[in-house]
Order: structure tokens, then sequence, then C-alpha cells
């Protein structure tokens, strides 16, 4: 069934998130305190057996120079500079293995796919694990650290997320001038979160975005993530309002406020994991160009197979009409 507002509400409605007034200089700070740690981004090759595409095993510094783990997958004896995916993943997954994820490659670009610290092992594989103790938390990740934003998880795994894209900007397989973020669920949050952090991407792909709305989706769904910060608060009474403080320094409607890059966003209207108004609420707040594409008879899945094959056309389009630079070999 349909568990939201009608379609013509959706693209009407306006999230109630509050945008901090010290929003740009706290992030500013988180990523100019990890980007000057000095770390280096090293790339391996895999022996997969695959013969159309190389895969590369990376590590990066993330938040605080922590190492990352992620797969660069590119071209059977590609030479590059290629047009670039960073995709992040969703909620409970990682990296997964070499071998999957292989449709960006086989298209000819270089897909930096980015490994989610502490998580990967709920329904895909991860090899990152989170540095950082935390307080009291539901068992979860939306819990973790949420006492204040300084402590909060994803204040680490959004700077894991922008770190990601200076990562891959540094590889000689990667044209830094042609740089996509996609994501689904939780990984769409991440991709609107960068966008909203690194100004001259060349797209933002974002599906039934996850970490979106927060003053509505902590009371609209009873589904997890989003229930997990319930839990906590049916517990811990009197944190309600330090952790909606903290939640608006995450929220994607204040990142999208701040993305100027072309994003393609989709939304379910029977999701009830992530409800249609809270993607709308990031969508109609996002400061750049943007379309939306509703799958009227879809849960959390979205679109599948189909939302890779309209952004696979996106994508090709948008890289198409940038000047590639010059030939390289990976570094």
């Amino acid at each position: 069934m349909f568990v939201d507002l009608p379609e013509d509400q959706l693209r009407e409605y306006r999230s109630a998130q509050t945008d901090p007034a010290d929003f740009d200089e706290f992030w500013a700070r988180t990523l100019a305190e990890s980007r000057s740690v000095e770390a280096p981004v090293t790339v391996a090759l895999v022996d997969t057996g695959l013969v159309t595409v190389d895969v590369y095993d990376v590590t990066f510094p993330g938040f605080g120079g922590q190492p990352i783990k992620a797969w660069l997958r590119v071209p059977a004896g590609a030479t590059g500079p290629l047009p670039t995916i960073v995709e992040f993943v969703g909620y409970g997954g990682g990296r997964g293995h070499a071998i999957e994820k292989l449709i960006w490659a086989s298209a000819g670009f270089a897909h930096f796919h980015m490994d989610t610290r502490g998580q990967g092992s709920s329904w895909s594989v991860g090899d990152t694990p989170d540095e950082a103790g935390t307080g009291p938390q539901f068992p979860g990740f939306m819990t973790r650290g949420i006492a204040d934003r300084e402590s909060y998880y994803y204040r680490r795994l959004i700077t894991d997320a922008v770190r990601a894209v200076d990562a891959a900007r540094s590889l000689d397989l990667v044209d830094p001038s042609r740089v996509a973020v996609l994501g689904q669920s939780q990984g769409g949050g991440l991709a609107l979160a960068v966008a909203g952090l690194v100004p001259d991407l060349s797209a933002v792909v974002s599906y039934v975005p996850f970490l979106c709305d927060f003053p509505r989706a902590t009371t609209f769904t009873d589904n997890d993530p989003y229930r997990e910060i319930g839990r906590y608060l049916a517990v811990r009474r009197s944190e309600a309002a330090a952790v909606r403080t903290t939640l608006a320094y995450f929220d994607g409607v204040n990142f999208a406020a701040r993305a100027v890059a072309p994003a393609w966003i989709s939304a379910a209207l029977m999701d009830s994991t992530c409800p249609p108004s809270t993607v709308f609420g990031a969508y109609n707040n996002y400061a750049g160009p943007k379309q939306m594409t509703v799958w009227p008879y879809n849960d959390h899945e979205g679109g599948g197979i189909d939302s890779d094959e309209q952004s696979l056309a996106v994508l090709r389009g948008i890289f198409a009409e940038q000047p590639a630079a010059a030939a390289s070999v990976v570094g």
C-alpha cells in the first residue's frame, strides 16, 4: 500500500528540520582535521580470474586518517584516466567481494566502491572496523555516539565518504574532473551528504536515500534503522533534545541545501523503511539541478535494475559532455 502523502503533496512537502547556524563551520573543521593527517592511498591488483575487469584492493585514509577499504574496478587493461563513480553502500553492508558490482567497470567507468566502517555483517561483507569507542547505544549504528555531534557515528562515516572522493581523485586511473557519487538507501544518503560537502562533482545519483528528514522519519515509521533512534529515546527519555540537535548536522535535508551538482534522486511510494516524504524533504531542498524518479509500486528496493539502467544512460551523457584528462596509468 502507499505509506505516505499523495505524490502531488510530496512534491510540495517541506521538512521541519532546522539548519544549525554553525553547520558549515562544523563540517569544514571536521574535514580539515582529517585531511591534515598524512597517510598514503595504497592500491594492489587482485587476482580475481576475471578477464574483462581489473580489480584493485584500495586502502585510503578516512576520518582521523583511519584506514578505510575500497575496491577499484576498471575495464581490463585500462590506462585511464577514466570517468569515475564513487559508490557508497546501504545500511548493514560492506564493499562485498571483489567480483561483485561489475556493471560500472563493464560500462567503461572506474568504479571506486567504498567499504562502510563497522558494518558489513548483515547482507554484504565488509573489512573496515570502526575504531572509535562510544557510550550507550541501541543495537545497530544509528545511536552510536549520538549524544554529541563530535562522537556520532555518521560524523566518521560521512567524512570517510568525502575522503573516498579525495582518494579516488588521487589515482592515475581516475579522471578527477569527471567524478560522480552514487548509492542506495544509506549509500544514497551518503551521496547527498558528499554532494553538500564537495562542490565540484559531475553528478549525484541517490536511490531511495536514508538519513533524510530525521524529524519526520523518527516519528513516522516503525521500521529499522530509523526505529533504532526511537527505541533508544524510549529508554533515555531526557536525551531527546540533544539527539535532535545532533541529527541536524547529519541530515540529508541540510546537505541538499548546499549541493550544486546535477542530481538524480528516486523515491518509492510503498517504501516503509525510508518513507517517500523523507526523500522529498531532501529533494525539495536540493539547491542544484535535480530530477526525481518515483516508483509507485515499490518498497525500499526502489527501481532495482531499472534504476541502474537509467543511471547508466544519464552518466554516459554527463561524462561525454565533459573533456577527458590526458591518458595515464594506475598509481
